[in-house]
């Protein structure tokens, strides 16, 4: 034992002690991230070490020390600043339009800016086949993407035989997982859910009224989003609603809610395996009684087409200034959904971090932010709201992300102050890394600038 012992205390002295500037020899295909306090988002701990990236990994962790000679790798210094995983975002949507259009381009740096990794894209095309592998072989600037196939409704699968053929035949293009959207009959769902199980491809997204959340989650959803159907499954059947009756995500209910019931909801996750995509700040923003030109004035509004916002505008006044909707009624609407997602957090399969965008005022990447607002704001911490972001994909995708250990992907995210003080920190990053691939925060503002000046001009217009 002492023999072992001594081994490795001779290993840390070669490397950190001595006056003199250690050698560590790499070539120009390494990069750097030297002095940085590293955060381990599985147990909150920081230490400050040499982070090593090569061949689109992290090759290895060193502890900080004396200087180094790194050969020719290149250094990064980040004295003072904090590094932690890149995030996840569950809910994304991506233009459908070929991997070399301005706007897809536009909307993936959008989230590699605001240090999202790896998406979900949530309304899948074809298009986002060929863009999905090109990302993968680092082929184009863009975060790992999973993507969805076309959407799964009322319309577009009316029968039990549209609905088998439908999903035979997103599994055999090679899509990553089913999305389902609202309007699906009770007979359909179930065909296709069997068809889903003989093809081998999962199914996510929205939960139909006539489906409801019990069945849903039984029938082993991978996840579902929004929280959709959980709020209509705290009515009682004594109260004789009428399912279709539900309104926006379950707000005409919010008086005959039982919540009572959310431990029961929130343990048949757990027993079905379903995780759970919030996407607290959907309804944050666009439900909330913010008014519309309040959040249409936000900075990073100026990152979308002028005729985006207006109907952003249109969209939300639609939703909350008609005489249906009620300010008071949304807190207490807000209120349970709150305590769903922190009952679904503590007791059920777990939380996925995602927040919808593009969405009414939910600007790709930087929605993400309001996102985790939501999540502190239902009670968890910021190291919880951190981990649905990053060790709860990589869980929940069996992904070899959501980690800064050597052998992981080299997703990264460089920032000045420490996320776990306070997440508003995670703005404005001081560099991103994509598998491998570095922006420093120069070349983030600068490609933001770009995109802003652009919209201003036609704004002008």
């Amino acid at each position: 034992m002492n023999y072992l012992l001594s081994l490795v205390s001779l290993s840390l002295l070669l490397f950190t002690c001595g006056s003199n500037t250690q050698t560590y020899p790499l070539n120009a295909d390494y990069t750097v991230l030297e002095n940085v306090w590293l955060i381990d988002v599985a147990t909150g701990k920081i230490n400050k070490c040499h982070v090593v990236v090569g061949d689109r990994i992290i090759d290895r962790i060193l502890p900080a020390g004396h200087p180094v000679d790194w050969g020719a790798g290149t250094v990064i210094p980040c004295e003072g600043k904090y590094l932690l995983p890149g995030l996840t975002e569950m809910h994304a949507h991506i233009p459908a339009a070929a991997w070399d259009d301005s706007l897809v381009k536009e909307t993936l740096f959008l989230y590699l800016s605001n240090g999202i990794t790896t998406i979900r894209g949530m309304l899948g095309n074809p298009v986002h086949l060929p863009l999905r592998e090109k990302a993968d072989q680092g082929l184009i600037l863009s975060p790992r993407i999973v993507t969805s196939s076309p959407s799964l409704n009322g319309t577009t699968v009316r029968t039990p035989e549209e609905a088998r053929e439908k999903v035979t035949a997103y599994a055999n293009a090679g899509y990553d997982f089913l999305k389902l959207h609202p309007g699906i009959r009770l007979h359909v769902f179930d065909t296709l859910v069997q068809a889903a199980r003989e093809a081998g491809i999962p199914f996510a997204g929205h939960v139909s009224n006539l489906v409801g959340i019990r069945h849903a989650l039984e029938s082993g959803y991978q996840t579902v989003d929004h929280v959709d159907g959980f709020l209509e499954g705290l009515v009682p059947e004594s109260v004789g609603v009428n399912p279709i009756e539900n309104g926006f995500f379950g707000y005409n209910f919010t008086g005959v809610a039982d919540t009572s019931k959310i431990s029961e909801l929130a343990a048949l996750s757990k027993a079905n395996g379903v995780w759970v995509v919030p996407t607290q700040a959907l309804f944050d923003r666009w439900f909330s009684p913010i008014p519309a030109s309040k959040l249409a004035s936000e900075p990073e509004m100026r990152y979308m087409h002028p005729e985006t916002i207006q109907a952003w505008i249109a969209s939300k006044n639609n939703l909350t200034t008609g005489e249906a909707y009620d300010p008071e009624q949304w807190q207490r609407y807000n209120k349970i959904r709150h305590q769903l997602i922190k009952a679904l957090h503590e007791q059920g399969q777990g939380l996925l971090l995602g927040s919808d965008a593009p969405q009414v005022f939910n600007v790709p990447g930087f929605s993400i932010h309001h996102e985790l607002q939501g999540m502190l704001d239902a009670g968890l911490s910021p190291l919880e709201a951190l981990q649905i972001g990053t060790l709860h994909p990589a869980a929940f995708f069996n992904g070899n992300f959501g980690e800064i250990k050597t052998g992981k992907s080299a997703d990264l995210i460089l920032v000045e102050k420490n996320p776990l003080e306070d997440l508003k920190y995670l703005r404005h990053p001081a560099g991103v890394m994509v598998r491998g691939t570095w922006l420093d925060g120069k070349t983030i503002e600068e490609e933001l600038a770009a995109i802003a000046n652009k919209y201003a001009s036609q704004e002008k217009e």
